[in-house]
C-alpha cells in the first residue's frame, strides 16, 4: 500500500480514518499505569511478594507485547542484579517455592502456559500474571497467585504500559528496582499529548518519526541493552500496525549482521538526490538507520560515539535529552513514541483504520 503523508497533517481526515479509535487507545498508556498501581494496592502485592530474596525471578512472555517487555525488564535490572533473572516462553519445570514468576499472555486459553503456571503454583512459587480475568489461564493461579487483569481496555497490541508497570511493581516489591510510577504515568501522558493528532508533523515527534521511516526499511539499533529491548517492541508494532519490516538489535550485535552492516556503512554518507529510485543499486538509501538510546553510562556513551562516527547520516532517538527522567520512564516514553509512530504509519498506509483496515486471517 502507498503511504499518504498528507493524511498526517489533516486532523479531520486523520480522525475519520481512525475508525476504531486506535490513537485514543494508544494514548491511554498513562491511564494503564495508574490502573495497575491501583489494582496492585487493592491486592496488597507488596505483602504477597514479601518472600525475602528469591532464588530466581522468571519472566515469561508468550508473544506480541509480552516478549519485548520481559526483555526490557531484564535489561533494566542488568547483570549486577543480585537475583538471577530467567527469560522463558513457559515456566521452567524446576521452578519451586524459592522462585518468583511473572508471566503475561493475551490468550485466556493458553494451554501450555496454563499447565506450567499451575505446576509453579502447586510447587509454591510466587506467581504474578497479567492476562484476561477469565478462562483456564485465570483459573491456573486462582487462590495461589496474583492476577492483574487489564482494567483499561485497549486491545492486546496497546497493553505495553499494563504489562510493563506490573513488572515494575513486582520488581519493586522484591526490592530489585525502585521506580516512581507516578512520574511514569505523568510522562506517558505528556508524550501522548506531544503525539496528539492535532499537532502538525514538524512539532509532533511521533508523526515526524513515522514520516522518517515511511517507505523505508528501518534499522532500529539500540545503543544499550535497554534501548535494544525497546527496539524489539518497536519492530513488533511496526509490523503489526503498518506492515513495516524492521531490523531490531543492539548496536554491539549489529556487527554480526556482516553484509547488512557493511552495506549501511558504505551508504552512510548519503545518497544521490538525482538517482533513479527504481535503480537496485541504490537499495541502501531505502534503509533508515535509527540509533535508539536510553542508558547514559560509559558503555552507552562509547557506543554512541562510535556509531555516530561510522554512521554520519544516522538519527539518534534519545528522549532522555527531552524529559530527563529515570531509565524505566525514558524506556516507556520511547516505546510509546514508536507505538504512536506505528499507528500513524498504519493509518497513512491504510493497514489500520478506514475501509482498508487490515484484518488478520483467523485459523
Amino acid at each position: 500500500m502507498v503511504f499518504d503523508d498528507s493524511l498526517l497533517d489533516d486532523p479531520v481526515r486523520l480522525a475519520d480514518a481512525d475508525t476504531s479509535g486506535v490513537l485514543r487507545a494508544t494514548a491511554m498508556a498513562g491511564a494503564q499505569v495508574r490502573s495497575v498501581v491501583e489494582r496492585a494496592a487493592e491486592l496488597d502485592l507488596d505483602a504477597r511478594l514479601d518472600v525475602g530474596r528469591p532464588r530466581s525471578v522468571v519472566l515469561v512472555g508468550r508473544s506480541g507485547v509480552g516478549r519485548p517487555v520481559m526483555r526490557l525488564l531484564a535489561a533494566l535490572l542488568g547483570p549486577s542484579c543480585p537475583t538471577p533473572i530467567v527469560l522463558a516462553d513457559v515456566v521452567p519445570s524446576w521452578v519451586g517455592a524459592l522462585d518468583v514468576v511473572y508471566a503475561h499472555t493475551d490468550d485466556p486459553g493458553d494451554d501450555e502456559l496454563v499447565s506450567s503456571l499451575a505446576r509453579a503454583s502447586r510447587y509454591g512459587a510466587a506467581v504474578v500474571l497479567t492476562a484476561p480475568d477469565e478462562g483456564p489461564i485465570a483459573t491456573a493461579v486462582a487462590g495461589k497467585g496474583t492476577l492483574i487483569a487489564p482494567r483499561v481496555v485497549v486491545g492486546p497490541d496497546r497493553i505495553f504500559a499494563t504489562v510493563f508497570t506490573t513488572g515494575l511493581r513486582m520488581l519493586s516489591a522484591l526490592g530489585l528496582l525502585d521506580v516512581d510510577v507516578e512520574a511514569l504515568a505523568d510522562e506517558l501522558d505528556a508524550e501522548a499529548e506531544r503525539g496528539h493528532l492535532q499537532h502538525e508533523s514538524f512539532v509532533n515527534p511521533a508523526k515526524s518519526l513515522g514520516m522518517a521511516i515511511a517507505d523505508r526499511t528501518p534499522l532500529l539499533w539500540g545503543l544499550d541493552p535497554v534501548a535494544g529491548a525497546v527496539a524489539e517492541h518497536a519492530a513488533y508494532l511496526l509490523a503489526a500496525d503498518a506492515a513495516v519490516v524492521a531490523d531490531a538489535a543492539e548496536y554491539r550485535h549489529a556487527f554480526a549482521r556482516g553484509a547488512l552492516y557493511h552495506e549501511v556503512v558504505s551508504g552512510s554518507g548519503g545518497h544521490d538526490i538525482f538517482a533513479d529510485p527504481d535503480d537496485p543499486d541504490i537499495s541502501v538509501s531505502r534503509r533508515r538507520l535509527l540509533l535508539l538510546s536510553v542508558r547514559h553510562d560509559g558503555a552507552a556513551a562509547a557506543a554512541r560515539r562510535a556509531a555516530t562516527e561510522v554512521f554520519s547520516s544516522a538519527e539518534v532517538i534519545d528522549v532522555a535529552d527531552e524529559i530527563g527522567a529515570a531509565e524505566p520512564v525514558v524506556a516507556a516514553v520511547l516505546a510509546l513514541r514508536f507505538e504512536l509512530a506505528a499507528v500513524y504509519l498504519g493509518l497513512g498506509a491504510g493497514t489500520i483504520g478506514g475501509a482498508n483496515r487490515f484484518s488478520p486471517v483467523q485459523s
